[in-house]
């Protein structure tokens, strides 16, 4: 009970971590910023598969997993995992004619799930959910009176969540997730020009919080005795968030950066302090087939409405919002999980690799992102716990029409401790 205790103890002081910028990335500049991950480390690695589940690993994703988190040998009720996950991401930003590097360190989520009986799963925790962080210079005309635009940008959204999954039929699953999102974005424009004294700025920030519901449902029959087939279907309903919005405009000495006169914007008088964020549904079906915690092998597709996306508040004139979707392939295999004798036969690798179609234009040019993923899952102790390790190559972007490539490189480390929170007890 005091690790539980603790456990939580961790997740709300750890809470104030997640108000650090996530990204460096200048692609947070659009929409609601860098989307996170959302799953732990160990399908991270899978290049973000989502439909396997098994008894001791937290589905982020698939609540309809949790369902599987269950009975672990004779008299053993349930068992009860804590997972965190951190990353450390390098970044190499480069254009036609300049390249820059910068690196993050970032706490991804904070999660606790447990099985009330076999068949019937429950999870709660805290993660990440999108990223801002950049720092962008345009400067056009000539030298010595060229006209100088600076934006940089800041903060993020993170959710807390509750998920329960149940096995309402043989090999059929359901499970839903609610996430609250919350947070605050803001961004500063200032424009100026060389050898002139003055600038001008523009302040914006937006505070936002709202509901969505992620829904689960899983079809998981045996092919033979020791193989099974994995399909999902997971809808991510449309989220309606709501924000309230501040604005301040003026200007500011180039010499001293004080400001010269700043003014609070009537936003009300323009319809614009309360608006509303509409993020579109988001589609996912997946199968894979495998043995229960030796191998598996699983394909996934993700269909997203992106051109329904709106934010009245921070539109931006050169930006496009078209349908996103994304494949995903990857596996898992663990030589011996039973070995005694050979550390590295309990060890699970793990592969995968992603192309993400994003859905956002810039300068009418499709930003994409492809990523490779592997890592290693470590054992710890009785088998039950494991340290995963994983990392990830990838490129998104381009350096046309005036844009940034961005390629990265990331590495993932998390925690996954396992325990019983119940055993019967007997009586000789």
């Amino acid at each position: 009970m005091i690790r539980k205790i603790g456990f939580v103890i961790v997740c709300l002081v750890a809470s104030g971590l997640y108000a650090q910028d996530g990204t460096v990335s200048p692609y947070s500049y659009f929409g609601l910023g860098d989307a996170r991950a959302g799953t732990t480390v160990e399908y991270k690695m899978m290049g973000g598969i989502s439909m396997y589940g098994d008894s001791i690993h937290v589905n982020l994703r698939n609540p309809a997993a949790y369902s599987r988190l269950g009975v672990q040998g004779p008299g053993t009720f349930g068992i009860t995992t804590y997972t965190a996950g951190v990353h450390y991401k390098q970044s190499r930003l480069k254009s036609f004619t300049e390249e820059q590097n910068s690196a993050v360190t970032n706490i991804d989520y904070l999660s606790l799930a447990f099985s009330l009986k076999k068949g019937l799963g429950v999870g709660f925790g805290l993660e990440a959910f999108t990223s801002v962080g950049y720092n962008i210079l345009d400067q056009q005309g000539e030298e010595g009176s060229r006209l100088v635009n600076e934006y940089s940008g800041n903060g993020g959204l993170n959710r807390v969540y509750l998920s329960v999954g149940y096995e309402f039929a043989k090999n059929f699953s359901l499970g839903v997730t609610a996430n609250y999102n919350f947070g605050t974005l803001e961004s500063l424009r200032v424009q100026s020009v060389e050898n002139v004294q003055f600038g001008v700025k523009d302040e914006r920030s937006s505070r936002i919080e709202g509901l969505d519901f992620n829904y689960a449902l899983n079809y998981t029959p045996k092919i033979d005795e020791r193989h099974t087939l994995f399909t999902s279907l997971r809808i991510n309903t449309q989220a309606n968030l709501s924000a309230t919005n501040t604005k301040r405009i003026g200007s500011f000495s180039l010499i001293t950066e004080q400001d010269v006169e700043v003014i609070d914007v009537d936003l009300a008088a323009q319809g614009l302090k309360d608006t509303g964020i509409k993020i579109p549904t988001t589609t996912t079906v997946g199968v894979g087939y495998g043995e229960n915690m030796k191998w598996f092998l699983g394909l996934e597709y993700s269909f997203q409405k992106l051109s329904d996306y709106s934010n009245e508040f921070l539109e931006i004139d050169n930006v496009v919002y078209q349908n996103a979707n994304v494949f995903a392939l990857g596996g898992f295999y663990t030589p011996d999980r039973n070995s005694f004798d050979n550390y590295f036969k309990r060890v699970t690798y793990r592969a995968g690799i992603r192309l993400d179609k994003t859905g956002l234009v810039v300068n009418d040019k499709d930003i994409n992102n492809f990523g490779i993923t592997f890592g290693l899952g470590l054992p710890l102790g009785n088998n039950l716990s494991n340290l995963n390790v994983g990392f990830e190559l990838g490129r998104r972007g381009t350096t046309a029409a005036e844009l940034i490539e961005e390629s990265y490189f990331k590495v993932n480390v998390g925690l996954s401790l396992n325990d019983q929170w119940f055993r019967k007890r007997k009586i000789n």
